[in-house]
């Protein structure tokens, strides 16, 4: 009996359907499937860019508030620092008699003069002997200064200063004085025994806030300069209020500025990508107290005089 061989079968044909139709097992989109995947797409895309376009925007809103925020906050804690330092009297080092004095009117070598100025009030000496004099002439050059005594004092005495300036913030009463858009108040305002002269100048028709310091016996004041900008961002106050204002009290016909209130307003640097519009924020510290100030106007209200200093003529000179 005759085995048959296995029948071999070749590739499978496949039958046209006829021009551009698939087989059932092969179909894809049609035209109007595909038009409607491109629509779907396309909304989801744009959904998706404008949730990034806001998320970008938001943070470039925080980012110019930060900044801002940051700028305002270190110009107004420099402020009140040097607020409250204001009116502090020092001597830039220790300073002794280089020789004995006696009772009376007294021209007398000091080791240094240095922060020393006419009308100033040292102490002298030490313990029971200790008195308070007034400088009534002074020689940088020599190294001396005028003065009368009541004590008789050894070469070697101990020289120093106490108490504080009456005008560290210089009242707005006076001639040249502090104004709503200028600041002026020295003193060793950064507690290093060296006294300055300061003026803040708030200028909100160039958007500026400048610092202006200067050596307390300077001859000339210097004239301002890009690198004196604190803020270059500050506006105008709402409803016009003056940047700096001062409750003064008066003793003796003299003004005491007891108390600063600084109001700051600025902008921020770029447009707000959401407003459209600057940023703008108010910050304002009220009461600031120039301490060394209050104290003497303190003093002066007890009638003790011989710790409050008067306005050295170098200052006086500063001041327009």
């Amino acid at each position: 009996m005759k085995s048959r061989s296995p029948k071999v079968q070749g590739p499978e044909v496949r039958r046209s359907r006829g021009p551009g139709v698939l087989g059932s097992g092969e179909d894809g989109f049609s035209l109007p499937e595909l038009l409607v995947s491109i629509m779907v797409l396309s909304v989801v895309v744009g959904i998706t860019a404008q949730l990034l376009l806001q998320t970008v925007n938001g943070q470039q809103t925080m980012w110019n508030r930060t900044q801002m925020h940051s700028s305002v906050r270190g110009a107004i804690e420099l402020l009140q620092q040097e607020v409250g330092q204001a009116g502090l009297v020092t001597l830039p080092g220790p300073v002794t008699l280089t020789g004995a004095v006696a009772i009376g009117a007294q021209v007398v070598a000091v080791s240094s003069t240095a922060g020393m100025f006419v009308g100033e009030q040292l102490l002298i000496d030490t313990g029971a002997i200790q008195e308070t004099v007034t400088v009534t002439a002074l020689d940088a050059g020599a190294n001396q200064i005028t003065a009368t005594f009541a004590q008789a004092h050894a070469a070697g005495a101990q020289v120093s200063v106490a108490g504080g300036f009456a005008h560290g913030i210089v009242p707005p009463s006076i001639a040249n004085g502090s104004t709503g858009g200028v600041l002026k108040l020295f003193g060793d305002v950064n507690g290093n025994g060296q006294m300055v002269y300061v003026e803040y100048i708030c200028d909100t028709a160039s958007n500026r806030l400048s610092r202006n310091m200067m050596a307390w016996d300077a001859t000339t004041k210097p004239a301002l300069t890009p690198s004196m900008i604190l803020l270059s961002n500050v506006v105008a106050n709402p409803g016009g209020s003056p940047c700096f204002s001062y409750q003064t009290e008066v003793v003796s016909g003299t003004t005491y500025v007891t108390a600063v209130a600084i109001t700051l307003s600025v902008q921020t640097q770029e447009i707000d990508p959401v407003s459209r519009v600057f940023q703008i924020e108010t910050k304002t510290l009220l009461n600031v107290s120039p301490r060394n100030v209050f104290y003497t106007w303190q003093m002066a209200s007890m009638q003790e005089t011989n710790r409050i200093q008067p306005m050295p003529a170098s200052i006086l000179a500063l001041l327009p």
